[in-house]
């Protein structure tokens, strides 16, 4: 996946989110107290209907689900702990590429949403990635806006001038989300889940695309082996939603597996 929105934007979308909080609260429940962390995370409101189809969805396919979870989530901490220590050297490699190829800081930290809570509330961490754009990125995208190959609320553009020539290797063989690992131990994301979208992407679902976030995101999921960047914003949906419904500790390692040999081929990213 890329940073093709970026953090500018991120952030701002979070603000109008936050704008908007005020007047969604009447839905929620004032007697419950909403923790407020920024550097970890911030929470704003959805309205009341759309927070509860997909906390409601969560409920179904959670609950009675204990020991899937207990055991996805050791998992998580024993693979992405595995990975981190065998990639740690190459990955110290791609940074000094990185850096040696244009100016900036060769980790990304671009804020992202994680899931919806009980009480609507929309809970977002900081994602990392190799970065693998030209510093100046986030200025250069308001003159690319009307280039968007990519339908719903993404921006995707299969040449992307932003992109660096390392850039567009790890891209292809998503090799830029190798920090997320790191994520992955802390519990910000799962191996595997629906990808976890930017805020302001957020603003744009509708009650059915909500639904994705009615569980952990993942770093991979259905559609990053069913076509990656080449499915239409519906198409992942539906696959993040049949994901959903049909997850287990099977899936999961087919889903993991799977990803493996997507990876090394390179296709449909970009």
């Amino acid at each position: 996946m890329s940073e093709n929105i970026e953090q500018l934007n991120s952030e701002a979308a979070l603000d109008m989110l936050d704008s908007k909080d005020s007047s969604r609260r009447t839905s929620v429940d004032q007697s419950v107290a909403a923790p407020y962390e920024p550097i970890e995370y911030r929470e704003t409101y959805l309205k009341g209907k759309c927070a509860k189809r997909a906390y409601a969805c969560s409920c179904e396919r959670v609950g009675g689900r204990y020991a899937y979870r207990f055991f996805k989530r050791l998992f998580d901490i024993v693979f992405s702990a595995c990975v981190i220590v065998i990639l740690l050297a190459p990955s110290i490699i791609l940074c000094i590429a990185i850096r040696a190829e244009s100016p900036g800081a060769p980790i990304y930290v671009q804020r992202r949403v994680g899931c919806i809570g009980k009480h609507g509330e929309i809970i977002t961490f900081p994602m990392l990635k190799f970065r693998s754009m030209y510093k100046d990125a986030d200025q250069r995208l308001e003159e690319l806006k009307h280039l968007n190959e990519a339908d719903g609320p993404l921006f995707k553009m299969k040449d992307d001038p932003r992109v660096t020539r390392i850039g567009k290797f790890i891209r292809k063989h998503s090799l830029d989300e190798l920090p997320q690992f790191i994520n992955c131990f802390l519990g910000h994301l799962s191996t595997v889940g629906p990808r976890p979208p930017l805020p302001n992407e957020v603003l744009e679902y509708d009650e059915k695309a909500l639904q994705r976030l009615s569980v952990k995101p993942g770093i991979t999921g259905f559609w990053q082996v069913r076509g990656r960047s080449d499915l239409s914003f519906d198409e992942m949906i539906e696959l993040d939603l049949l994901y959903i419904k049909e997850r287990s500790f099977k899936t999961d390692l087919w889903l993991v597996l799977k990803t493996v040999k997507v990876v090394i081929a390179g296709g449909g990213a970009y």
